[in-house]
């Protein structure tokens, strides 16, 4: 007798949707929507490649949820130094795009290694604190911070300040969670004042301007504070319930620079005006809160850390990238998390997304 095609259809269904956690693509559902119709407003030019873009992201969502955490933590040392190994080989062969040398021709296509930390180092990290569960020692701290600088070391030497900041909030997520001491803890923070003063020598112009800038935009309106200048007008016009989806002029008028990617804000806040950053900002609320649930709710110090330390980065894209379209922090390249046009950072945001779903999927097996 020939099995059912109705029966076969809805078991391949439902294995396919098996990993997949509906609240928590159902608020990223949201975002994506509203990425889509700002950006058709800010740059419909770029809307074909945007989606094929999230095309593939889902697909590698799907993936990685499938892939249970004991597999993922197998994958952590392999992945960080695959990692290492393509930063080195952007800083000795890569190319120079804008005065940066941040990409590596691997012929077929060009890859930007940096992004690869966003997700080899959280998994690191966590791997590593969870083989010293039983005896997690202060010099396990240390060790974890070294291999940490190591790659975000690399990378602001490209420079990227923007990836690397992410890079270090993403391993610091880890250690904090992992139980940083706060003696620790306040120790290095004192330290990086202290080397401040330092630190700004080794700065590239452009780094200091940009921190220069951000304390007084006014000063050269027509160079480097036009970012700035033009993404808070933008921001302030808006009102309370913004000009009308392609109504505004800042954007449509072409003042806001970048404003398909790091600026998008701008124009999302120019349209829509405060009650639809209020919308966007509970959406991201509602994201960052499932995925702290779900590393609340893991089943292992691996899948907690982990998760904790993707819910975090998603939090840290949002406010530094929100911070400085506003103009109170420095301009450091940071895209607006599932809003921002950007197929490698879309990608990578929704890998982190397929590993929440893989500890949540992890957790309710434990429990049957």
């Amino acid at each position: 007798m020939k099995p059912d095609f109705h029966v076969i259809l809805r078991i391949w269904w439902q294995r396919l949707v098996a990993p997949i956690d509906w609240p928590l693509l159902g608020i990223c559902g949201l975002l994506l929507l509203l990425a889509l119709g700002v950006m058709e407003s800010a740059a419909p030019e770029r809307v074909g490649v945007h989606f094929r873009s999230l095309v593939v992201a889902l697909v590698a969502m799907r993936l990685v949820a499938g892939i249970p955490p004991h597999r993922l933590a197998r994958l952590a040392v392999p992945l960080y130094l695959v990692g290492i190994v393509l930063l080195v080989a952007v800083a000795l062969f890569g190319d120079i795009s804008k005065g940066a040398r941040r990409w590596l021709d691997l012929g077929f296509m060009r890859a930007q290694p940096s992004e690869i930390m966003k997700i080899a180092m959280p998994l690191l990290l966590a791997w590593f604190f969870h083989q010293r569960t039983t005896c997690l020692r202060s010099s396990d701290f240390f060790i974890a911070a070294l291999l940490l600088l190591v790659p975000a070391g690399l990378i602001m030497r490209q420079p990227d300040l923007g990836t690397a900041v992410l890079v270090l909030a993403a391993g610091f997520y880890v250690i904090f969670f992992a139980g940083l001491p706060w003696k620790i803890l306040v120790g290095m923070v004192l330290t990086a004042l202290a080397a401040a003063p330092v630190a700004w020598n080794f700065l590239h112009d452009y780094q200091r301007n940009r921190i220069l800038t951000l304390l007084d935009p006014e000063k050269d309106p027509l160079g480097k504070g036009f970012h700035i200048i033009q993404s808070t007008i933008a921001i302030g016009s808006g009102g309370v319930f913004g000009k009308g989806w392609r109504e505004g002029t800042q954007a449509q008028l072409e003042f806001i620079p970048e404003r398909h990617t790091d600026f998008i804000f701008a124009v999302f806040a120019e349209e829509f005006g405060l009650m639809g950053n209020m919308l966007l900002l509970v959406l991201y609320g509602f994201l960052i809160g499932r995925g702290l649930m779900i590393a609340a709710q893991a089943t292992s110090l691996f899948g907690r850390l982990l998760a904790g330390a993707i819910t975090m980065i998603f939090f840290t894209y949002v406010f530094v990238n929100i911070g400085m379209v506003s103009g109170i922090l420095p301009v450091v390249g940071v895209p607006l998390p599932l809003v921002s046009y950007g197929g490698t950072s879309l990608v990578t945001l929704f890998i982190g997304i397929g590993i929440l779903m893989s500890i949540h999927k992890n957790r309710m097996l434990v429990q049957k």
